[in-house]
């Protein structure tokens, strides 16, 4: 009886938090409208485990080349480059229920598909300058997900000096598992994070590998913009990643989150 009584007590916390999120995310965007909208436009969500409850997506930022070894197989030099951020927008996420696989179309324009497994963080609330030992107080849970990449249009737009958001942002390229409460899951520190395609391991590697770690990618965030509940971070890809084509399927896995799986259609 007290385990269940726990179990209540947990679920009604939980509920609690994510209301607070969305009522604090309602009252800024709430701030710039006006009184009357033409339509409606819908909310990004991703179902929390073990709640009815759902968390609200505010803004998405993923950070680049944030392990030595992906860095390296992407030209770059890990010693000597701070961290750099991007963004993709909130309908990017293609929400897949944990057992299942999936379906993910093949976006256009591109003929070079690139893969990415990451931890992603999802936060409760923010601020600017968060310092960097306060900085996980802010984190609501954990997911995993994975940055698709549209690579030869991000290849191509670079080497002209151009913004990369074609590569990076467009429609689905941000699947992602159900978020899991930090209260519940605690904190990851070496965890080991996996990707398959077709049953072959393509990236594999521990999240003590991150040259940034989560706690450092919010306080830096946060210096440049103030950050707010609602905001997820996916904190970087392990070396090793490639191209996938229709039919492939992809198993993504990071030790007590729960497994990913999408079919390249």
């Amino acid at each position: 009886m007290k385990d269940l009584a726990r179990r209540n007590s947990l679920k009604a916390g939980m509920a609690t938090m994510v209301v607070a999120a969305v009522a604090g995310t309602a009252r800024q965007a709430t701030a710039h409208e006006t009184p009357n909208t033409p339509f409606t436009v819908p909310q990004t969500t991703i179902p929390i485990q073990g709640s009815q409850a759902v968390f609200p997506v505010r803004r998405i930022y993923c950070i680049g080349r944030n392990y030595a070894a992906h860095a390296r197989e992407m030209g770059s030099d890990p010693t000597r480059e701070p961290p750099f951020f991007f963004q993709k927008p909130t309908d990017a996420i293609q929400f897949v229920s944990p057992g299942t696989v999936g379906d993910h179309p093949y976006p256009s324009l591109t003929k070079n598909y690139h893969y990415e497994v990451e931890l992603v963080a999802a936060l409760k609330s923010g601020g600017k300058n968060i310092p960097i030992d306060r900085a996980l107080d802010h984190v609501f849970g954990y997911a995993l997900g994975l940055d698709m990449t549209r690579r030869d249009l991000q290849r191509a737009m670079g080497d002209e000096k151009k913004p990369w958001e074609i590569g990076k942002s467009f429609d689905r390229s941000a699947p992602i598992g159900p978020i899991i409460p930090a209260s519940v899951i605690g904190k990851f520190s070496n965890e080991n994070i996996s990707l398959a395609v077709n049953g072959v391991v393509k990236q594999k590697a521990t999240l003590d590998q991150i040259i940034w770690s989560v706690a450092e990618q919010i306080s830096k965030l946060s210096e440049a913009n103030e950050l707010f509940a609602g905001d997820i971070i996916y904190s970087g890809t392990p070396e090793n990643v490639g191209p996938v084509v229709r039919g492939d399927v992809i198993l993504c896995k990071l030790d007590r989150l729960p497994d990913l799986s999408i079919r390249i259609t």
